[in-house]
C-alpha cells in the first residue's frame, strides 16, 4: 500500500533572503559557583552599589562641565584679542631695530615642553591621550637632535614621566584646578617658570601640549607655541606651530588658523617706546595663554569624566539585568525542586 504524504510548509514560501531576521544583542552569560541564589543577590548589591556611585559621578561631573565651559567661551576671546594686538605689534617694528628677547628668536637648540594631564584618573582616554602626545613630540625632539626640558602640570603626568628615565623634567606641578576652574594665580606660577627659563637662555622654545575642548562630547589634544612671538603670528590666535625638517633644514610651519586683524586700524601711533608696549604685555600674554590651557584641560577632563561615567552607568544597568535573570531562573527551579519534592513524598505517603 503506497502512502502519498502531501509537503506541509511551515515556512514563508518567500526566499530567505528576503526575509529580515532581527538581530539581538549580544547576552551576557551570568555563570553561578556554589552560593547559588544568595550569590547572585549579593552581586547584585554589588552592582547597584555601582551604578549609584557611577551616576553620582555623572551628576557631579556634569554640573562641573557646565561651569568648565563657560570659563573656557569667557577666557578665548580675551586671550584670542590679547595674541592678535601682539601679532600687530610685532608687525609694526622691525625685529633687528629692538632688543627683546622674546622677539628675536635664537637658533632652536633645547625646547621646553609644558604637558597638561589631570590629577585624577576616570576620565577614559583624556589623561593616555595627552601623554602619547607628549611622548610623540618628545621623540620627534630626539630624532631632530634637539634637546629638551619638560614641565609637567597633573598628577596623572608625574607619575608617568618619573618612570622615565630619558626624560628630563625641570618641574613637577600639581593642585592646578583644584577647585571648580583654574586661577590665574595657579597660571602664574607656570608664568614664573616659563619665563625664567626662556629669559635665562636655557631654553630656544616653548611648546604647549594640552587637550583643547571641542565639544563635551569630543576634545582633542593640541601642541602650540608660547614663546618666541615672531612677527609672523607665531603662537599667537588659534593653532600653533611645529619644527619640521624640510629640505633638510628645521622649519616653523603653522598648524590652525591664523588670528584676523582687520579690526585694528593700520594708522596708530604709540606714544611709548614698543619695547615698554611689549614689556607691560608680555606677563599678561604668558598668564593669559597658560590660564587657557589650563581652562581647556580641566573642561575636557571633567567632560571626558562625565562620558565615562555614562558608559559605565549603562553596562552596569546591562550588567543587572543579566544577572537578575540568572537570579530568576536560579531562584524559579529553587522553587521547583522543593515542589517535586513535596509531590514525591505525597504520593510516597499514600502507599502506606
Amino acid at each position: 500500500m503506497t502512502h502519498f504524504l502531501e509537503p506541509r510548509f511551515h515556512q514563508t514560501p518567500f526566499p530567505p533572503l528576503l526575509r529580515r531576521i532581527p538581530k539581538s544583542p549580544p547576552s551576557i552569560s551570568i555563570r553561578c559557583r556554589g552560593g547559588g541564589a544568595r550569590d547572585l543577590q549579593s552581586r547584585l548589591d554589588s552592582i547597584n552599589n555601582t551604578q549609584k556611585l557611577t551616576e553620582a559621578m555623572k551628576l557631579v561631573s556634569a554640573a562641573k562641565v557646565r561651569r568648565a565651559q563657560e570659563a573656557v567661551i569667557n577666557s578665548r576671546p580675551f586671550a584670542q584679542s590679547l595674541a592678535q594686538f601682539l601679532h600687530f605689534i610685532t608687525q609694526q617694528i622691525q625685529p633687528h631695530e629692538i632688543d627683546f628677547p622674546f622677539l628675536n628668536p635664537a637658533p632652536v637648540g633645547k625646547v621646553a615642553l609644558v604637558v597638561f594631564t589631570g590629577d585624577r584618573g576616570l576620565c577614559g582616554g583624556f589623561n593616555a591621550s595627552v601623554i602619547k602626545t607628549a611622548d610623540t613630540r618628545l621623540a620627534e625632539l630626539k630624532n631632530l637632535d634637539l634637546g629638551h626640558i619638560l614641565i609637567s602640570v597633573g598628577k596623572k603626568g608625574n607619575s608617568h614621566f618619573r618612570r622615565r628615565s630619558d626624560v628630563q623634567v625641570d618641574k613637577y606641578i600639581t593642585g592646578c584646578g583644584g577647585g571648580s576652574v583654574p586661577t590665574a594665580k595657579e597660571a602664574q606660577t607656570i608664568a614664573d617658570i616659563v619665563f625664567s627659563l626662556f629669559i635665562s637662555e636655557e631654553v630656544d622654545k616653548v611648546e604647549l601640549i594640552y587637550t583643547k575642548f571641542v565639544s563635551s562630547l569630543k576634545s582633542e589634544p593640541v601642541i602650540e607655541t608660547l614663546l618666541p612671538l615672531l612677527g609672523d603670528g607665531e603662537g599667537m590666535g588659534d593653532g600653533g606651530f611645529r619644527l619640521t625638517t624640510k629640505e633638510g633644514k628645521l622649519k616653523v610651519e603653522r598648524e590652525g588658523k591664523r588670528g584676523n586683524l582687520e579690526e585694528i586700524p593700520a594708522l596708530l601711533e604709540f606714544e611709548q617706546d614698543p619695547v615698554q608696549i611689549l614689556d607691560g604685555m608680555i606677563a599678561l600674554y604668558l598668564n593669559s595663554q597658560i590660564l587657557r590651557a589650563l581652562q581647556e584641560s580641566m573642561a575636557s577632563e571633567v567632560a571626558a569624566r562625565m562620558n565615562a561615567m555614562s558608559n559605565a552607568s549603562e553596562n552596569a544597568l546591562e550588567l543587572k539585568n543579566s544577572v537578575l535573570v540568572a537570579y530568576n531562573r536560579e531562584r524559579q527551579a529553587k522553587i521547583t525542586g522543593e515542589i517535586l519534592e513535596i509531590v514525591a513524598g505525597a504520593e510516597a505517603l499514600q502507599g502506606f
